[in-house]
């Protein structure tokens, strides 16, 4: 798949504010600070499309980013930052949970998590929460760049027997930076938009 046109089309926060074209949506859902902005950007093959920001919790509404005029990749609050306070924690959650509730064109969910570090009790919450809805999803184990050859292996087995991912889900190791997995994301995206 060649990324030839990407746009920030739509910042939700309610489900009026959705985008009504019926293409193929693609979700993103991480903890703050895991590099969903570089991600996206990666992706996209855009530099600052995404505001990546040193500050974690900038996100605050969906964002669905128009790509080729196919499909929407839709960025979400991130999860597990201390300093957000739990009212607007509890707002994020209720967003994303309408959202998961009835998005038919839903067609993946993409899981970020931290490569370097096990999954966290909020990854797992929101792997669960996901599996709850039935959607399949794809872990994406970013900053890869950042893990030793030797540690490679041991990281990706702690990440696989902790989330004890279920038939039809599927993990690729990523970097931004070395671009280590991206035509793995292309693909399963290219594979799911004409379904």
């Amino acid at each position: 798949m060649i990324i030839k046109d990407a746009n920030l089309d739509v910042m939700a926060t309610r489900r009026s504010q959705y985008p009504d074209d019926l293409k193929p949506e693609f979700l993103l859902v991480g903890r703050s600070n895991v590099g969903k902005s570089s991600f996206i950007n990666c992706v996209l093959g855009r530099k600052n499309l995404a505001y990546t920001s040193a500050t974690p919790g900038k996100t605050q509404t969906l964002n669905f980013y128009g790509v080729n005029d196919s499909f929407y990749l839709i960025d979400v609050p991130g999860y597990g930052y201390a300093s957000i306070d739990k009212k607007t924690q509890a707002k994020f959650g209720m967003m994303i949970e309408e959202y998961l509730e009835k998005r038919e064109q839903l067609r993946r969910v993409f899981m970020l998590i931290d490569f370097r570090h096990k999954p966290t009790e909020d990854d797992l919450l929101m792997y669960n929460f996901l599996k709850y809805y039935n959607l399949p999803v794809t872990i994406v184990a970013t900053k890869a760049d950042k893990v030793g050859g030797s540690k490679k292996q041991k990281n990706l087995k702690i990440i696989l027997d902790t989330l004890d991912l279920v038939v039809g889900d599927d993990l690729v190791v990523f970097s931004s930076v070395t671009k280590l997995g991206l035509k793995e994301v292309l693909d399963k995206i290219d594979s799911l938009v004409n379904v």
